[in-house]
């Protein structure tokens, strides 16, 4: 009901404004044969189909005007000129529409009540029969009138909507933004994931391997202390398991042998507090969009050991047969930053995927990552 009110609206203001441009179409014919007048066009039109496609936007349900956008001058006098059928049809159809209601009140009225429905002489009231019989061409005509009415906002919609669409230069413009944007934020992430490699080796593997080769050494020297062979085979181990731990935070085998269900339930079983995962997968995504989303959450559950304070974290990802989306919520303390490192670099490894990150984390918990990566 208060959408058909507001559509009512919508189209009796724009019946009232194409009258008013009606006639301010003779004026700027007649501005055409001044150079002035044909230089101050272009402006006219633009601050007169501004309101219109905000009235088309806010009331018949057409495309939102951008502020920061321009329309050009002569597209908005094209629309200007295309929407003023539309605007006099649709005044045309609303004043029938309420003629009729008023007759049909009137009718109902003087049978109901039994009052004369006209005040000449003789008196006449409307029977019965009379009601019965004008009832179905009435129903008729006022289902007319309404889908008139909906066609004429179908109408006003799409005169807006050819209004606001971008040129192709516009397009070719926001495309190329858009590539060199994705390009740096791949650049970013490929630097991000380097750096966090080398200082994954520097601190872990390459500290073990020094104090390995150290062993080692005394070992030689002194060949009866069998307790430094045992320590150094101790530190080969942890060496060993540790530059396999940075392997699998690199890109892990199960990927590509078990699928993303099988990489998930290797970070619930490897992070340090309870992860529930809950992976529904009718078939397995692209690669890249596979690593991405294990990427996502992994970090999102690293995070969340780290950070939260959490005691249990989901996973739900779920996938359709155009998009996978990643869910993962903990129970920690929240307050999590969306422009600090960690949660940034996720960011940008999605964005580089074409895909959406998105962070609620308000104080006092829960927090919600939540990555949505295009599979077409």
């Amino acid at each position: 009901m208060v959408a058909s009110l507001r559509t009512g609206l919508g189209l009796a203001l724009g019946a009232a404004t194409a009258t008013a441009h009606l006639l301010l179409l003779v004026l700027a014919l007649l501005a055409l044969c001044v150079p002035a007048g044909r230089r101050a066009l272009p402006g006219a039109a633009r601050a007169l189909a501004r309101p219109e496609l905000a009235r088309v936007g806010r009331l018949l349900g057409g495309p939102a005007v951008d502020g920061d956008r321009e329309v050009d001058g002569r597209r908005a006098a094209r629309y200007l000129v295309a929407r003023l059928p539309a605007g006099i049809l649709g005044g045309t159809v609303l004043v029938l529409l309420v003629t009729g209601a008023v007759f049909a009140v009137l009718v109902l009225w003087s049978w109901l009540s039994a009052t004369p429905l006209l005040v000449e002489e003789p008196p006449y009231v409307v029977t019965a029969l009379e009601v019965a019989y004008y009832t179905p061409s009435g129903a008729v005509l006022l289902y007319l009138a309404l889908a008139g009415l909906a066609g004429v906002a179908r109408w006003e919609r799409t005169a807006a909507r050819h209004a606001l669409a971008p040129t192709r230069e516009e397009q070719l413009a926001r495309r190329v933004t858009a590539l060199a944007e994705s390009r740096d934020a791949v650049v970013a992430a490929v630097d991000d994931e380097r750096r966090r490699i080398e200082r994954d080796l520097h601190d872990g593997v390459q500290q073990r391997l020094v104090a390995l080769g150290m062993l080692l050494g005394r070992a030689r020297r002194h060949p009866e202390q069998l307790d430094l062979v045992v320590q150094a085979h101790e530190q080969a181990q942890r060496a060993l398991v540790e530059l396999r731990e940075v392997s699998w935070r690199v890109y892990p085998a199960a990927l590509d042998t078990g699928g993303l269900a099988a990489a998930l339930e290797s970070v619930a079983e490897r992070a340090p507090l309870p992860v529930r995962i809950d992976c529904a997968l009718d078939a397995e995504p692209p690669p890249a969009v596979r690593a991405v989303a294990w990427f996502v959450v992994c970090e999102a559950v690293t995070n969340a050991a780290k950070h939260s304070g959490a005691r249990e974290v989901l996973v739900d990802v779920r996938a359709s047969a155009t998009a996978l989306c990643a869910v993962v919520s903990d129970d920690g303390r929240g307050g999590a930053d969306p422009t600090g490192g960690g949660l940034a670099g996720l960011a940008r490894r999605v964005a580089a995927a074409d895909g959406v990150l998105s962070v609620v984390s308000p104080p006092g918990g829960p927090t919600t990552v939540r990555a949505e990566l295009p599979c077409g």
